[in-house]
């Protein structure tokens, strides 16, 4: 399922507390998903790294009770108390099989030891699959059967979404709409240890933040998506030199139309880019006069990407001398 999807249906899910297992590569975005429900809902979110943890860690630490005159079990600190929120149980079935177990029981039965999880509270968990080349245990059936489980898919779209979303370099965006494949290359049969993933490619942006030097980029960037990719990124990156000065599209100032698809690809990100950092009517009005005289799929390229990002343009003079061109793109 592409991530936009698993979102609906776990929001969904969570609200009627049904505990829910999200399968994936590693990389690509599940905790951030869960996340950003949390975020979204304005609940609590606990993130558990059940690989990291002894069964007593969930169980909590046995002590004598003088009155009761019987062993209690102390609760972990980490565990909420009250109010609403996502207990995230990620990388469940790389934990040891002991730690497995005293999951079972907290999602289960909802308690563990002396502990009960509040009733505002949504159980969710992760985990690589089987032959994502990470340690992994196989989920005893018993426990699987308490899950409704999701297998997330690596998507374009969504990914560019959350990329302009999130403010991520506009010649990142640029680079994975020209070069699609590029955004997940995770091979199991790859003995490499760096790889494209979205999140490698979050650490690329933050790489170029970081204002590395100009002879140790490739390296560095090699680091993070691989060496082929990150020749391939730096290549393209070139090509941002040749772009028209995106100012003067915005400001209606200028109508110089690249022809070349790499050239292009890295202006129409460019643009939604800019326009989303600081949104105008006049702006708007400009980017569509521009994209009339555009080439059609780099015209549509960039009204969508803005449309999916909340932009409005039914009001616009240009959006409906736009439609009147491009209509038929869109059928």
């Amino acid at each position: 399922m592409r991530a936009s999807e698993i979102t609906k249906s776990l929001t969904a899910l969570v609200k009627q507390k049904v505990p829910t297992f999200l399968w994936g590569a590693p990389g690509i975005g599940k905790s951030s998903i869960v996340k950003a429900i949390a975020q979204e809902k304005g609940v609590g979110f606990i993130d558990l790294r059940l690989a990291l943890m002894d069964p007593t860690d969930l169980k909590g630490i046995p002590f004598y009770d003088k009155e009761s005159h019987s062993a209690l079990w102390a609760p972990p600190a980490f565990l909420p108390r009250e109010g609403e929120g996502i207990l995230f149980l990620d990388e469940l079935n790389a934990a040891a099989p002991a730690v497995q177990s005293s999951a079972y029981q907290l999602i289960l039965d909802r308690a563990i030891g002396e502990y009960t999880l509040p009733d505002g509270w949504a159980i969710v968990a992760a985990g690589n699959r089987e032959g994502d080349r990470g340690v992994t245990y196989r989920m005893p059936a018993p426990l699987a059967n308490r899950f409704v489980h999701f297998e997330l898919d690596v998507n374009v779209d969504d990914w560019r979404k959350w990329a302009y979303e999130n403010a991520v370099a506009s010649e990142i965006i640029a680079y994975i709409s020209y070069k699609n494949e590029h955004l997940f290359t995770f091979d199991t049969t790859s003995k490499e240890k760096s790889f494209a993933t979205p999140r490698s490619w979050e650490y690329v942006h933050n790489i170029l933040e970081a204002s590395v030097e100009k002879e140790l980029l490739l390296d560095v960037i090699s680091g993070a998506v691989g060496r082929e990719v990150a020749v391939s990124f730096l290549s393209f990156v070139k090509v941002m030199s040749r772009l028209p000065d995106i100012e003067s599209i915005v400001a209606g100032e200028l109508r110089e139309y690249p022809e070349t698809v790499d050239v292009l690809y890295a202006l129409s990100s460019g643009i939604v880019s800019r326009y989303l950092q600081n949104p105008s009517d006049e702006a708007l009005e400009n980017i569509l006069a521009y994209t009339l005289e555009l080439q059609s799929e780099f015209a549509v390229l960039i009204v969508q990407d803005l449309q999916r990002n909340g932009v409005k343009m039914e009001q616009s003079q240009n959006f409906k001398k736009w439609v009147e061109k491009f209509a038929y793109l869109l059928q």
